[in-house]
């Protein structure tokens, strides 16, 4: 019988379950409860003491062992050889990165080499790499984000920071609007929080231009159009300044209140309902039960700053959260991310302040593939799959393959493996130690060794002092894991927030109020919100030739390009509306945008609107299933995200006519 207890719980006299936390790219960072037999995890589970993950996981990370023990792992360097990747020596592999490297740098400087670091992996630890190429250039590095760039920009905008109401301050609200937010797929542990808080009578809203299985809470559930989010919150807002609805002292502390009412107020509700192709009396039930709600918290959803006019619409949402009242009260708020990394001590990195040089995230590819004076000749690639994740894969793959070395450090065989010349495997989430904090809560974890690796694959840290002491600098990384783990949590070590608090309990970051603004003060250079006042550009519909729009979506299939399920064979899944797919019925389909084409199978489904195509986001090209082979390289309007949701595209018989 297992004991119940909060940390390692003997089971049996070969088995133990080990206290870790869950380090992919979701905003939930799970406490995970693994159960290792014999020196193999056979089992892994939610940590049931744990304030958020309460004992279950997500399907990706529950078939997570699935993926620990792919016998396709890749678990020794590899080294271009004659066109082919070939097992070599972690000496030979690290000898040769530290030869190409100092070379480069002394024929042409270090802005011809690049760091490029995503969010495969969120532990505090990966930004080693960034100490490194920091103190041997600096090199190029990246700017913007593809993910939350343009979110975050606009709520820095507004409010000083981007930052989020406690979790558990929903059990506050009278009302909850998930406004392009998908629990099922994209965290599933609001859901419990938000089942307790309708339990508790509180009404839940669902807005996104696709019917989720969040509609199943939502006793409103409204369908604008892709990119007619900012024009709904317009009618919303144009009502409430009209019925008298808007917080009477917003002029008091906010800039730009008069502005905003203003742009509410140049079109009727009526025209702001048309632009956002909803039914008025929806938009009508939307503005009576928001801007009457004593108090409503509004919850924004990622995908809604992946669009051309991502940060004016995050920043809308914004404006019309403060003229509604529920900004500075308890079950309020308008709440889109979490920061994830304040509270670490991470100044040894100055980023941006120090690069001599960088290439947008957004549109890397024609960045690298454009880069002179000098050229981008050598690119290290930290936890990520830019071929795959990024927009337009097919320049991403040429502009990796332009360069003279490319090196990727990861589990497992990728797209951008499949062009690299140096790929060093490194651990997975089971294997690794590190801290994490969290953009979907405020609790913050220290994962440990679970299990051991198989021989070969090394920690981040290891590697990268490997390749330091080649480069002249071993004492910029001195240390062990514990030390740097240590280090990051200095500054929170004075509240009691240390590595061992973090292990043996949960701990929230003290830093934050539970409430954000209740003094109606807010860290920006006036000490008051900044209010949008112009009109957010609305991104055209179909064009001629190309009438949907594709949104690539998170699945609970997989976590970006990391499935946790085996790829099933033939063309991925399209989903469309019935009409849409009826003159298709029997027929080979292929979905083409100005990139190319991809072919697909059709799948008709009544919860996507008429005017879009809903993907996988995350398929490889290797595999045949990459979207992003078909979404151009666009920037946000500000914030350096991606454009993701924006692609024109048709669907056309193969070998005919669209």
């Amino acid at each position: 019988m297992v004991k119940r207890g909060r940390r390692a719980t003997i089971v049996s006299a070969m088995s133990n379950i080990v206290h870790t936390a869950c380090n992919r790219d979701c905003p939930d960072a799970c406490a995970l409860l693994v159960t290792v037999e014999d020196g193999r995890a056979v089992r892994l589970a939610g940590d049931p003491d744990d304030p958020v993950t309460k004992g279950f996981l997500c399907e990706r990370t529950s078939r997570f062992l699935t993926r620990q023990y792919d016998p396709r792992r890749i678990t020794s360097p590899l080294l271009r050889h004659k066109g082919e990747l070939v097992e070599v020596s972690w000496d030979e592999a690290l000898d040769v990165a530290a030869e190409k490297l100092l070379e480069i740098r002394e024929r042409l400087g270090p802005a011809a080499i690049m760091h490029y670091r995503s969010g495969g992996s969120l532990g505090l630890l990966k930004a080693m790499p960034d100490l490194l190429f920091e103190r041997f250039g600096p090199v190029t590095i990246k700017r913007g984000d593809i993910c939350s760039g343009a979110g975050e920009f606009a709520q820095e905008l507004d409010f000083g920071q981007a930052e989020s109401h406690d979790l558990l301050d929903l059990l506050h609200a009278k009302v909850i609007v998930l406004w392009g937010k998908d629990p099922h797929t994209t965290g599933v542990h609001l859901l419990p929080v938000l089942r307790q808080a309708a339990k508790a009578g509180a009404v839940i809203v669902g807005v996104d231009p696709l019917r989720t299985r969040a509609a199943e809470l939502c006793e409103l559930f409204i369908q604008p159009r892709p990119g007619g989010d900012a024009a709904l919150a317009l009618c919303v807002a144009a009502v409430l300044f009209e019925r008298g609805w808007a917080d009477p002292s917003l002029g008091e502390w906010a800039d730009g209140a008069e502005g905003f009412a203003a742009l509410a107020a140049s079109r009727t509700p009526q025209q702001w309902a048309d632009l956002a192709g909803v039914p008025f009396d929806q938009a009508m039930s939307l503005a009576e039960i928001y801007g009457r709600a004593d108090p409503a918290a509004l919850l924004v959803g990622w995908g809604l700053g992946r669009r051309r006019n991502g940060a004016a619409t995050v920043r809308v949402l914004d404006a019309l959260g403060a003229a509604a009242g529920h900004i500075g009260v308890a079950g309020g708020g308008v709440s889109y991310y979490f920061g994830r990394r304040t509270p670490f001590d991470t100044g040894f990195v100055r980023g941006l302040e120090a690069a001599p040089r960088t290439l947008s995230e957004a549109r890397l590819g024609a960045e690298l593939l454009a880069a002179n004076d000098p050229a981008v000749a050598a690119l290290w690639v930290t936890a990520g799959n830019p071929v795959s994740m990024l927009p337009d894969a097919h320049a991403v793959r040429r502009g990796i393959a332009a360069t003279e070395f490319s090196v990727v450090v990861d589990t497992h065989p990728t797209d951008t493996t499949d062009v690299a010349d140096l790929v060093l495997p490194t651990l997975t989430l089971l294997e690794d130690s590190d801290v994490l904090g969290s953009y979907g809560h405020h609790w913050l974890r220290s994962s440990r060794q679970a299990v051991a690796p198989p021989p070969g694959p090394r920690h981040e840290l290891e590697i990268v002092q490997g390749l330091a002491a080649r480069l002249g600098l071993a004492d910029v990384l001195a240390g062990t894991v514990d030390d740097w783990k240590a280090r990051l949590t200095q500054t929170l070590s004075g509240d009691g927030a240390t590595i061992a608090a973090m292990e043996a309990g949960p701990v929230r970051n003290p830093f934050v109020e539970t409430v954000l603004y209740a003094d109606k003060r807010f860290p920006t250079a006036s000490g008051k919100a900044s209010l949008i006042t112009t009109e957010p550009e609305l991104p055209a519909q179909g064009q001629e030739g190309f009438p949907l729009i594709l949104m690539a979506c998170s699945t609970p299939k997989g976590q970006s390009s990391q499935w946790s399920v085996e790829i099933p064979e033939g063309p991925p899944s399209a989903r469309v509306h019935p009409d849409v797919a009826a003159p298709f019925a029997g027929q080979e389909v292929e979905l083409v945008s100005h990139l190319g084409a991809l072919a697909v199978r059709l799948v008709p489904d009544d919860a996507v609107r008429p005017d879009m195509v809903v993907m996988a986001k995350g398929g490889m090209l290797r595999d045949g299933r990459c979207a992003n082979a078909l979404i151009s390289a666009v920037e946000t309007d500000l914030g350096g995200g991606a454009a993701y949701h924006d692609e024109p595209v048709a669907l056309r018989v193969i070998g005919g006519e669209a």
